[in-house]
């Protein structure tokens, strides 16, 4: 009896322990994951711009984004020596400076990003200038039907039509969650086209040029669709 008895009265607080031990590992863990997750994703970063396989991009990633670039190297820009020209067949072509963009109007736009590889970061917000109002500041020419983006890595190049181009959704973005897009995500500026896979979104942009017709992108000469709209988009 007394063997039994020590045993119920011993079983409850043994099983609350384990409970608060299992709560408090619970809560350190939520305080933790955010710094977890960043050290993660620096560390996939940092192994992805030095892997020629491409297996990191198999990985798993809590934060969805990953490091892809198809030039060797990236040099970085801040405000002091990027720019953005714009040219082609305009009216005024022109050169922005980073804050010259921030200075004007700014519009955000929330949208999925998704990737052909098949990662997908849902309701990201992007903030910057409308392709749009870039386009009306250059005075576009009749014969202008396409734009060309060119890139600061010195490899890649995307297009949109000037009917793509010109929609609401189209930036030329300067934040991404709502903060300066860092280098490894494209920054200081990079182009975003919410309807269209993340391959249409440039990374690293610093040329805008007006066309008379669509000039396949990088990815596009290797079978990339040229319009290559997600989904829901179509």
């Amino acid at each position: 009896m007394t063997d039994r008895r020590h045993s119920a009265e011993s079983g409850p607080p043994i099983a609350r322990r384990v409970m608060l031990s299992m709560l408090a590992a619970g809560a350190a863990g939520l305080v933790a994951a955010p710094v977890l997750q960043q050290g993660w994703e620096r560390l996939l970063g940092a192994a992805s711009r030095n892997d020629p396989t491409g297996l990191t991009g198999l990985l798993p990633n809590p934060g969805g984004f990953r490091y892809y670039s198809v030039a060797a190297s990236v040099p970085r820009k801040t405000a002091a020596d990027y720019r953005l020209k714009i040219g082609g067949l305009v009216e005024r072509p022109g050169t922005y400076t980073l804050d010259e963009l921030r200075a004007l109007p700014q519009t955000r736009v929330v949208g999925d990003v998704q990737c052909t590889d098949g990662w997908r970061v849902p309701n990201t917000p992007f903030s910057g200038v409308l392709l749009s109002h870039l386009l009306d500041l250059a005075g576009v020419r009749p014969e202008g039907k396409a734009v060309r983006f060119t890139c600061f890595d010195g490899v890649y190049t995307e297009s949109l039509t000037l009917e793509q181009a010109r929609r609401p959704d189209v930036l030329v973005a300067l934040d991404m969650l709502d903060a300066p897009i860092t280098h490894d995500h494209g920054g200081p500026v990079r182009l975003y086209v919410a309807p269209m896979y993340f391959y249409k979104s440039a990374k690293w942009l610093s040329g805008i040029s007006v066309t008379d017709k669509v000039v396949p992108g990088y990815w596009e000469v290797y079978g990339y669709d040229v319009d290559g709209w997600l989904d829901q988009a179509a």
